[in-house]
């Protein structure tokens, strides 16, 4: 799997987003972009993580940067997850995972001892120009919204 990484451009997609309509690559052109990949909607991990970027919403769109949500689940769980936390920022839905495997996000998993396929928690930055700043594999979710953050403030000067 030949996944992107610092230096390459984000890969093109076509994508269902919370809110209403489709979201392209080329719609994340002209501001700094968050783009964190989660397994699944209303889980301990997922909705913390989540709320973790709701309430650094301010802060990171101070910088000019947008956020989005990415997982495997539908519109409908995504409009239902981001109503019940109150998030300021877009979920995209991508259940066939053409965004997900493009980004080499589907790992197999660990799940009560069965081997599964799901996403692995991970971050992107992306600058003005959709090229890929910064990339986090494997996330864990305390203290990671404060180092995507931090890697904003960076490329914001």
């Amino acid at each position: 799997m030949n996944e992107p990484g610092i230096g390459d451009p984000f890969p093109a997609f076509e994508l269902p987003v919370t809110g209403g309509g489709q979201l392209r690559r080329d719609d994340l052109l002209g501001a700094l972009t968050v783009i964190y990949c989660y397994p699944r909607d209303d889980t301990p991990g997922c909705t913390s993580e989540g709320q973790d970027f709701r309430d650094q919403y301010p802060a990171f769109t101070a910088l000019d940067a947008r956020i989005y949500g990415l997982s495997r689940d539908g519109l409908a769980s995504h409009e239902k997850f981001k109503a019940k936390y109150e998030f300021p920022f877009e979920l995209i839905a991508d259940p066939d995972e053409q965004l997900c495997q493009a980004l080499g996000v589907i790992r197999e998993k660990n799940m009560y001892g069965k081997k599964v396929m799901g996403i692995e928690r991970s971050t992107f930055l992306l600058d003005r120009e959709g090229v890929i700043r910064q990339v986090w594999r494997k996330v864990k979710v305390p203290d990671h919204v404060d180092q995507v953050l931090a890697a904003v403030r960076e490329l914001a000067d």
